[in-house]
């Protein structure tokens, strides 16, 4: 109950960082509307990890190992960067996206750096034993929050041009997040925490990005 509440301070207080940004920057990106709904998704599966973390996420971990024994399976520790290396090919390869290449460059190395910056935060703070029982370093799921970083990249970048890249993108994601339950290296909280910290923290760079740009480009034109 102790650990449940110390997460759920510390998400109040992203709730409050996110909403803050409207208010402390509304002069500054002008032109850039914060949408409610761009934290809608994130922060509801950072809740729901919150929520089932304990006996229901045990439970069903129960069931996987009982209906999967023995399951291995090391996709997962590829297909994480797939999207997002997509999403860099596209733009490499000339396709055109939101950002130049060189910019979604900047936006990958700072989604990633924010999204792992929250999510290895977590894991020092809670030390949770993984469902193997080596190591305590289980919530949230790194795995997980780095594909979902790199699905909403791709997704950002070219998913205005075709849905599909969104549904390949968050579909491979979705398949990282199975097999690290599947693996037996993951609770469904950590999956359901880290997806959201990934899709967040990408959102967050995507939306702060303009406004850095017009600083740093103010500051050269002096």
């Amino acid at each position: 109950m102790k650990l449940f509440l110390r997460f759920f301070f510390l998400l109040l207080l992203f709730l409050h960082g996110a909403f803050g940004l409207r208010a402390q920057y509304a002069t500054d990106t002008a032109g850039l509307a914060f949408k409610t709904k761009m934290i809608v998704v994130p922060v509801s599966l950072m809740a729901s990890g919150l929520i089932v973390q304990g006996s229901i996420s045990r439970q069903l971990q129960n069931r996987i190992i009982f209906r999967y024994p023995g399951f291995q399976n090391s996709a997962d520790d590829y297909l994480d960067f797939l999207p997002g290396a997509v999403s860099l090919g596209l733009g490499a390869a000339g396709v055109k996206g939101k950002h130049q290449f060189g910019e979604q460059v900047i936006l990958t190395v700072l989604s990633a750096i924010a999204a792992q910056g929250v999510t290895q935060s977590f894991k020092m703070l809670a030390k949770y034993p993984r469902p193997d029982n080596i190591g305590y370093d289980a919530f949230p799921s790194g795995h997980t929050t780095m594909a979902f970083t790199s699905a909403t990249l791709l997704h950002q970048e070219y998913g205005h041009r075709s849905v599909w890249y969104s549904v390949g993108g968050y579909g491979t994601a979705v398949s990282v997040g199975t097999l690290r339950m599947l693996n037996n290296r993951h609770w469904l909280s950590d999956v359901l925490f880290g997806a959201g910290v990934g899709i967040g923290a990408t959102k967050a760079v995507y939306y702060m990005y303009p406004r850095i740009k017009r600083k740093i480009t103010k500051r050269r034109q002096r």
